[in-house]
This record gives structure tokens, sequence and C-alpha cells, in this order.
């Protein structure tokens, strides 16, 4: 798939006013660094530390969440990452996910939108570039059109 912006649209702005829930634990530098670079894309981050309270905001939410990432290394690893999205029901149906561990190997980018986007930690500034991209790949469709 290949998308086009306007040469006048600032290109590090691709998710301008999506919500984000990020599930990492308080305090941590991992976590700062994920909502900064977030926020950077234009992302309007919202952050859960507790893995239940997450999946009740995404859950119970009307008007939804465009983007869920999770540091899953401070959960248990990559395991309990899955586990979240299994236990997010409907919800992840409806809101593109990105998991960050370092267990992944190879970073996955599936076609599928109810499939996880799977990052490696440490995080790199393209890698997570690439995967918020891609999460929102639908939206920079329909801002094109």
């Amino acid at each position: 798939m290949q998308l086009f912006r306007p040469v006048d649209q600032d290109a590090a702005l691709v998710g301008w006013g999506v919500r984000v829930l990020l599930l990492a634990p308080n305090g941590g530098e991992g976590s700062a660094r994920i909502a900064e670079r977030l926020q950077g894309f234009g992302g309007q981050v919202e952050a859960e530390a507790d893995e239940f309270c997450a999946v009740e905001t995404l859950q119970g939410d009307a008007t939804g969440f465009g983007l869920f990432v999770m540091d899953c290394d401070p959960f248990g690893g990559l395991a309990a990452g899955l586990l979240v999205v299994a236990m997010m029901g409907l919800a992840a149906e409806r809101t593109r996910t990105i998991l960050i561990s370092r267990e992944v190997a190879v970073q996955t980018f599936p076609e599928d939108p109810k499939q996880p986007i799977l990052l490696r930690s440490p995080l790199s500034a393209v890698s997570m570039r690439v995967g918020f991209e891609h999460a929102l790949r639908e939206r920079l469709v329909y801002q094109a059109a």
C-alpha cells in the first residue's frame, strides 16, 4: 500500500488529534519516552498503569480511542500484552494496537487491523514512527480523500 500526503501537510503529525491510550508503569523512563514520541506525532495520549483499568477504559469509552499502545515488559512480557489484547474483546476490533517488548524477535506490521503491531524494545524513533503510521493508515487514506 502506498500513501501520499500533500506537500504542505506536516508529515510529523500523521496522528493529529487521535486519542491514544498508553499502558505503561507510572514514572518509567521508557513510558515517558513512548508518550513523548506519540505526542510528537500528534496523538492525544492518556496513560494507564494497570492492565485491568486500561481494558475497562477501552471497553467503556463511548467516543473510542484510535490507538492502544502497551509497553509489555513491565507487565510480564509479550504474553501479558497478548493477554490484554484478548481481554479487550470487541474493543480490539475497533482500536489498533501496538505492543512493545524485548521478546519481539521480528517486528510485525499485520494487514489485519485486529492483529497487534509488534515492535522490539528498546524502541527506536524510526520503528515507532513506522508502527504509528501503519496503525493509522486508514486514517491517512481518509485524510487524503
